[in-house]
């Protein structure tokens, strides 16, 4: 450990690490003697400062030349090494957005999961995504906006979409390029919530079209608006007169505090996200908000709004709006409510932290301290980890990995990994093999983190090869067999459990266990209709491995380019006609 009198009294970013060197905390202090000497007396640390410093066996510490600096430095490390001790925000998925590509000549409208500065629409984040789903099906059956993915520098055939009036067809020049731009702007109008706006823009289209006689059109029109007006009624509007912000509402008990995000965009609710924390340390509520905004846009996946409304304002929080700044090239404002309308927000965020709280820590705590008492463990487990095998005759053999904490699956940790040894068929090999690869990196940097139990998909003797591996690397590990007909769990020593019951910690077992089958097997098909895929393909003349990537990618497999028309597949990058006629005949025979 450190002597503190040695150290200076300058801005900067100290480290935790346990005996093994596992970074467990980082953080940031203006003074880092005073902050670190803080931590030096036991006997007043909070029961979660205490809990850390039992196991911290080293501290290192980077100088910064001022705090702002000492922020970035802090959020960078947090993000490399994701430390246990910090305030993370754990999501298997990024946040579902919807893009309207308006730096194209033909705007299409997609969805993605990350944001670019690349000058075109975004709207979300979508939480849950089935509402931004929703959103796209109406979107697909009342505007003409095109969804596909085609280069538009050449005349195709127009595709089914065109036929169900789903698409106004631009590749084939079905519309003109002033007439599919309104379309563009009422999709437009329509994410942004702009409900008088669109109906007004429709109703005089409707009159026109009227005017000139053109009756069916107009019928069109006048049902479009009425579709409009009925889901509007059902848009979870907040105030047209609110700007955008994400609302932070936070709830605590002695156990874990709880964290609801409300997001508002164009004056709708567009979603919730609900994040339960345990273990995390923090000095007070304002290192709790700013540790929270830090943790929640560090990834870059969610784009921050201009307002971040909060019950407290952290302190020297023009260094996090700077740093937020940074990440979206905008002004971004952390504040306190300030009208009737921002305190209900903020009041309705902190009684969903409050609710989710309430319902997330009893049952599956319960679940898990029943799996403690049935598995003879010491202490409760919080993780699992779960390896699986698919194989087909030794043939495109692979393992699985998968994570499950907190009550749900962490798709963080998930692996999968090809089989490498020279006898795939040899089940019990396999499982050794990929368990040995797989336990490296629980111990390393940005790695995974140990689980507290681990399940072999298999019987006893897949159980001893694993125990075997586990023994030679010295590692201490929870490790079990869980098989099948019937369902049971079997020990190192031996024992069996039934798992055919209906009780949670089976059930949760099973359906552990049944997701690393299904990630292995997907896998597994993945590269097997691949390997065969492409094996048929290397016998067409001219087809090559770039040409052979692009046929994949566009149409998935064989049948569908089969049923594709000689145009499509001439129309793709490096294909033409002659080069597409020798697919299609190869293909015939």
């Amino acid at each position: 450990m450190l002597e503190i009198s040695k150290i200076c009294e300058l801005p900067g970013v100290y480290i935790f690490k346990d005996k093994k060197g596992k970074v467990l905390y980082i953080g940031k202090a203006k003074n880092l003697k005073n902050r670190l000497r803080s931590y030096m007396n036991k006997k007043e640390l909070q029961p979660r400062k205490a809990k850390m410093m039992e196991i911290v066996h080293d501290v290192s510490y980077i100088v910064t030349s001022s705090e702002y600096e000492a922020l970035v430095l802090e959020a960078n490390l947090i993000k490399k090494y994701k430390p246990p001790f910090n305030i993370l925000l754990r999501d298997d998925k990024s946040f579902p957005y919807l893009k309207i590509t308006i730096k194209e000549e033909w705007p299409k409208i997609e969805v993605v999961r990350k944001i670019k500065k690349d000058g075109n629409l975004y709207f979300g984040p979508y939480v849950p995504a089935q509402s931004m789903w929703e959103a796209l099906s109406f979107i697909r059956k009342n505007f003409s906006i095109r969804t596909c993915k085609y280069l538009l520098n050449k005349p195709l055939r127009p595709c089914i979409q065109f036929q169900m009036r789903r698409c106004s067809a631009p590749c084939a020049g079905k519309i003109s390029k002033e007439e599919y731009m309104r379309e563009v702007e009422s999709v437009i109008m329509f994410l942004k919530g702009q409900k008088n706006e669109l109906i007004e823009k429709l109703k005089d289209k409707m009159y026109k079209l009227s005017e000139n006689l053109k009756f069916e059109e107009a019928a069109k029109i006048r049902d479009q608006i009425k579709r409009l007006e009925k889901i509007f009624q059902f848009q979870r509007v907040v105030s047209q007169n609110i700007e955008d912000m994400d609302v932070l509402g936070i709830h605590e008990d002695q156990k874990a505090l709880s964290v609801n995000v409300l997001f508002i965009r164009n004056g709708l609710l567009v979603g919730s996200k609900n994040y339960l924390i345990k273990s995390a340390i923090y000095e007070n509520l304002s290192d709790l908000t700013l540790s929270i905004i830090q943790s929640l846009y560090i990834k870059e996946t969610l784009l921050p709004p201009k307002l971040i409304l909060v019950s407290k304002q952290p302190e020297n929080y023009e260094h996090i709006s700077k740093w937020l700044k940074q990440i979206s090239e905008k002004d971004i404002y952390i504040r306190t409510p300030e009208s009737k309308e921002e305190k209900a927000l903020l009041e309705m965020a902190e009684k969903n932290a409050e609710i989710h709280l309430k319902h997330q820590l009893s049952p599956t705590e319960n679940i898990l301290k029943e799996l403690k008492d049935r598995l003879n463990l010491k202490v409760t487990p919080k993780s699992i980890g779960a390896f699986d095998v698919s194989t087909l005759f030794g043939e495109y053999s692979v393992g699985s990995f998968v994570y499950w904490e907190d009550g749900s699956f962490n798709k963080r940790y998930y692996r999968h990994l090809k089989i490498r040894g020279t006898n795939a068929i040899d089940d019990y090999a396999s499982m050794r093999e990929i368990v040995s690869r797989i336990v490296k990196y629980f111990e390393e940097d940005g790695g995974i983190q140990k689980p507290d139990i681990i399940l072999i998909d298999g019987g006893k003797g897949h159980l001893n090869k694993v125990l075997e591996i586990i023994k030679e690397i010295k590692e201490k590990l929870n490790v079990f067999a869980i098989a099948k007909d019937p369902n049971r769990i079997i020990s190192h020593e031996g024992e069996e459990f039934s798992l055919e019951d209906k009780r949670p910690s089976s059930i949760l077992l099973r359906k552990i266990r049944d997701e690393a089958h299904r990630f292995a097997v997907t896998y597994h098909k993945k590269i097997r209709t691949k390997s065969q895929f492409s094996s048929i393909l290397e016998q067409i003349p001219g087809i090559g491995k770039k040409r052979r990537l692009i046929l994949l990618r566009q149409f998935g497999s064989l049948q569908n380019i089969k049923e594709a028309s000689l145009d499509k597949i001439a129309s793709l990058p490096s294909f033409n006609k002659k080069l597409a006629q020798k697919v299609i005949d190869y293909l015939k025979k």
